[in-house]
């Protein structure tokens, strides 16, 4: 896991050394899908984790959302049939996200409490925030206005070109 020092995170250069990556919230849902499910329409964003195609942000409570979500006796089930646990759903969070400062509350309040840290954080670092939460989505048109996409799945956004891992390194023809 790798902790951001200040509360705005600097640019980071692409795989492809242009640009910078496009910062991304995940609601625990959406980690649920990725990590507990193996949803097959996280495919895509599971596989730009992996290669550090985007930087997924989150404050140290979405963390400690995630492991109480993880006791939920249908969570811990599920985990079981998977053979998967807790502790190995934490450990690919770690390895994947940059912990930041939890954001300032916005102008905005959702309707379900437990969701307004996802939309201050996407917010206050101008990410893109994946979410399956209906109180988050009905607030996409809001949040657009100012700067954030929301939606359900990754292939949904509007984001900036990722290279491919063949592309990585070439030069860009359009640039």
């Amino acid at each position: 896991m790798k902790v951001e020092a200040s509360s705005v995170l600097a640019p980071v250069p692409t795989l492809a050394g242009s640009g910078v990556l496009p910062r991304i919230v995940l609601d625990t849902n959406i980690v649920l899908d990725l990590f507990v499910f193996t949803d097959p329409a996280t495919q895509r964003l599971a596989s730009l984790l992996e290669r550090g195609a985007l930087r997924w942000i989150a404050a140290p409570a979405m963390r400690s959302e995630l492991a109480r979500v993880l006791t939920y006796p249908h969570i811990a089930a599920r985990l079981q049939v998977g053979a998967n646990t807790a502790n190995a759903v934490l450990a690919q969070f770690d390895a994947r996200v940059t912990l930041v400062a939890a954001a300032t509350k916005s102008a905005f309040t959702c309707k379900d409490a437990d969701d307004q840290q996802f939309i201050d954080l996407a917010l206050a670092h101008q990410a893109l925030l994946l979410s399956r939460d209906r109180a988050v989505l009905c607030m996409a048109r809001r949040l657009r206005s100012l700067g954030v996409q929301v939606a359900t799945c990754w292939d949904a956004l509007v984001v900036p070109a990722v290279p491919a891992p063949e592309q990585a390194g070439q030069p860009n023809p359009g640039a």
